[in-house]
């Protein structure tokens, strides 16, 4: 499950500049050519170091949203 990102600034939902460092363990699988294949790749620790919104640049701005809060989609009040 990934997290979904809103710009408070702009609104964006959709397009975000993500920077993350990540540690894995993979089998990597070499051809009799020489090719490599990178199978049976598994997350073990990942840190989410940077966020910022693609439309407006700004990272001060970005949330991670909840998931109940993707499901309802965006709030609107009455008039």
């Amino acid at each position: 499950m990934s997290t979904r990102y809103r710009c408070a600034a702009c609104g964006n939902l959709t397009r975000f500049d993500v920077t993350r460092q990540r540690r894995t363990r993979a089998f990597h699988h070499y051809t009799v050519g020489g090719e490599l294949r990178v199978e049976d790749e598994v997350v073990l620790d990942e840190v989410v170091e940077d966020v910022s919104c693609r439309w407006c640049g700004t990272g001060s701005s970005v949330e991670a949203l909840d998931q109940g809060t993707v499901d309802a989609g965006p709030r609107t009040e009455a008039s």
